[in-house]
C-alpha cells in the first residue's frame, strides 16, 4: 500500500462526502425540509466508496476493492431509499424542527454547521476502513470473509427490520400502538443494530494488516458510539419514552443486542 496515495484519497473522499452534503443542503434550503440530510447519509458513503475504488486501481487487490465498495454502495443505497420512502409526504423531521427552533442566528446557516458539515465530516471519519482496505494489496483472507459475513448480517437485519415496521405501521389498526413484534421484540433497535453488525464487518475488511487495523478502528468505534448514546438509540428512546405501552415494551426487551423477550415483564394484548 502507498502512503501517498491514501492521503490523496482521503483528501478526495472528504470532498465528495462535502459535495453530497452541499447538494443535500441547497435542496433542503429550496423545499425548506432538512430531514433530507437522513438520505444524503447513505449517499455520501456510497459516494466516498466510488472515488475510493476509481482511485485505488493502481494500489489494492482487485476484489477486496470490489467487495468493499459493493458493500458500502448496497448498503448506503438501500438505506438513502428507505429513509426517502419514509419520509416521503410528511413535513420537517421533530428532531430538526426542535433543533433550529432554538437556532442562534440563520436557522439555514445554524443547520449548515451542525447539521450538514458535521455529517459529512462523520461520514469520512466512519468510511475509514472502506479507503484503507481498498489500498490493501493483500487478497481474500479470514478476516475478509468473516467482514463480509458480518457486513451481510447486519444488512439483512436492518433490512428486515426496516420492512417489518414499515408493514406494521401501514397497517390502520395498529395507529397508536408499539411495534414489538418480529424483530423488534428481540431487539428495540434492529435497524441500529443492523449498522453496528455492517460497520465492524467493514472494519474487518480492512484487517489484513496491523497499520490499517489501527488506523480504521475509530470507525467502528465512533458509529457504536452514535448509534447507542449520541443521536440513535438515546435521542429514539427519549423521543417514545412517554409513548403509551412503551415503558413495559422497554421493560421485556433488549435495548440494543438482540435476546428473547423477557416473558415475566408483562406483555401487551396483541
Amino acid at each position: 500500500m502507498t502512503a501517498s496515495a491514501l492521503v490523496v484519497n482521503l483528501a478526495a473522499s472528504a470532498g465528495a462526502a462535502l459535495a453530497v452534503m452541499l447538494v443535500a443542503f441547497v435542496i433542503a434550503s429550496v423545499k425548506g425540509v432538512h430531514r433530507i440530510v437522513d438520505v444524503a447519509w447513505g449517499l455520501a458513503f456510497a459516494a466516498v466508496a466510488v472515488v475510493t475504488w476509481v482511485l485505488s486501481a493502481e494500489y489494492g487487490d482487485d476484489g477486496r476493492r470490489l467487495a468493499v465498495t459493493l458493500a458500502t454502495c448496497l448498503w448506503g443505497l438501500r438505506l438513502a431509499f428507505h429513509i426517502a420512502r419514509r419520509g416521503r409526504g410528511h413535513g420537517e423531521d421533530p428532531r430538526y424542527a426542535k433543533m433550529l427552533a432554538r437556532a442562534p442566528g440563520n436557522p439555514a446557516f445554524y443547520a449548515l454547521r451542525k447539521v450538514y458539515l458535521l455529517q459529512g465530516a462523520l461520514v469520512w471519519l466512519v468510511s475509514l476502513p472502506v479507503q484503507a482496505a481498498a489500498y490493501l494489496p493483500e487478497g481474500v483472507d479470514p478476516l475478509l470473509v468473516l467482514g463480509l459475513v458480518l457486513w451481510a448480517a447486519g444488512l439483512a437485519f436492518e433490512a428486515v427490520g426496516d420492512r417489518q415496521l414499515a408493514r406494521f405501521k401501514g397497517d390502520p389498526a395498529h395507529q397508536g400502538r408499539i411495534m414489538d413484534r418480529g424483530l423488534w421484540s428481540w431487539t428495540r433497535h434492529p435497524n441500529y443494530f443492523g449498522d453496528f453488525l455492517v460497520w465492524w464487518g467493514l472494519y474487518l475488511t480492512a484487517c489484513a494488516t496491523w497499520q490499517t487495523a489501527v488506523l480504521s478502528l475509530v470507525s467502528p468505534l465512533v458509529m457504536s458510539a452514535l448509534l447507542i448514546w449520541g443521536s440513535g438509540k438515546r435521542l429514539l428512546e427519549n423521543h417514545m419514552a412517554h409513548r403509551p405501552g412503551y415503558a413495559a415494551y422497554a421493560a421485556r426487551t433488549s435495548g440494543f443486542l438482540p435476546r428473547p423477550p423477557r416473558r415475566d415483564a408483562g406483555t401487551e394484548a396483541r
